[in-house]
């Protein structure tokens, strides 16, 4: 009489490997809805970064740069960060960026499965893929523009407005500084593409298709993604963007393209901001508020579309050869046994 086999854990399947991802971690035997776990990951993330990380990241800076901690010199240092410490306030929103929303969202991945790098999806992809990927910002640009028009066209309240412009003055200074263009790359296009996108379509996008399907778990994905940055008056661009970047993430099966599409849409904006800040006539604020002509919007988008079109058609393909291998071994296999 043949031994009972031991009962395998429950997983999920990789059609770009063929193989299942095991989810053998702790979350998955206490049986946590994976939208309860993303939306828990999703605010511990805010709150971490927000509220601990970069605060302390901040202050160890400041004393670290001979700072008095005497009350009256701190709160006029903490009051001038944005005007006289830019540089300072960025370093610190990276040591934020990594040390709350990079870091732990990998160590809470382990707790679903033993696999990170699969759970989360980091894998190197097709780079025709990731061609297509890029050539699809390209086109989308134009549109995504267009929908910040139609974004900031409705009536916010005032103060709104003034928070944002409040939010924006720091980085249109630190873009005009001689010799800051390496360190801008590297704070705001560099460090928000790896942690962002670990963040939001490696594990909250992997916990919401579980639980919403892969339409609604993008679309979800997107929406928050948009609203973290806090800009009410840029919420659906970004949204669009975030969902742009989960279909990519899905699409091909990796983070990798994400991660790339996202360095090359906040680079793309360092060097034009950079371009603005350094001629008085110009501001960032002119650039976002530039009317694109309606053609070049609809050449955008046939673009984007036609981008779309051949990263469907060529992901479809490689996953059929997958499976296809994939069956050739099993079959070779039972051949054997």
């Amino acid at each position: 009489m043949s031994e009972p086999q031991p009962e395998q854990p429950p997983a999920l399947f990789d059609p770009w490997t063929g193989a299942p991802i095991p989810l053998d971690g702790r979350l998955e035997r206490a049986q946590f809805p994976p939208w309860l776990t993303a939306v828990l990951v999703l605010f511990f993330a805010l709150v971490l970064f927000q509220v601990v990380i970069a605060p302390i990241a901040t202050f160890g800076l400041l004393l670290a740069t001979g700072v008095s901690m005497d009350p009256d010199e701190l709160i006029d240092v903490l009051a001038s960060l944005a005007t006289e410490r830019t540089r300072l306030m960025l370093v610190a929103n990276t040591i934020g960026q990594v040390f709350a929303l990079a870091i732990p969202t990998m160590f809470i991945a382990r707790l679903h499965s033993g696999h990170v790098a699969s759970f989360l999806r980091v894998r190197l992809p097709d780079l025709k893929i990731v061609a297509l990927a890029a050539v699809g910002l390209i086109g989308f640009f134009p549109v995504v523009q267009w929908l910040g028009e139609l974004n900031a066209s409705l009536p916010f309240p005032e103060f709104v407005r003034d928070f944002e412009k409040m939010m924006l003055e720091p980085i249109e200074k630190l873009l005009g500084e001689p010799g800051a263009f390496g360190f801008n790359i590297l704070t705001i296009a560099v460090t928000p593409a790896i942690c962002e996108e670990i963040l939001f379509r490696g594990y909250v996008q992997r916990q919401a298709e579980r639980s919403m399907g892969v339409v609604w778990g993008i679309a979800f994905t997107g929406l928050v993604f948009g609203m973290y940055h806090l800009q009410p008056t840029k919420v659906v661009p970004l949204a669009a963007l975030g969902v742009f970047l989960g279909y990519i993430t899905w699409r091909s099966g990796s983070l990798v393209p994400a991660i790339l599409v996202h360095f090359l849409n906040n680079g793309i904006a360092v060097v034009i901001g950079t371009y603005a800040a350094n001629k008085p006539d110009l501001s960032l604020e002119d650039l976002e508020n530039l009317n694109i002509p309606w053609y070049i919007i609809l050449l955008g988008a046939a673009i984007f579309c036609v981008t779309i079109y051949l990263m469907n058609a060529y992901a479809r393909a490689g996953m059929q050869a997958v499976a296809a291998d994939h069956a050739g071994k099993q079959e070779g296999l039972s051949h054997e046994g």
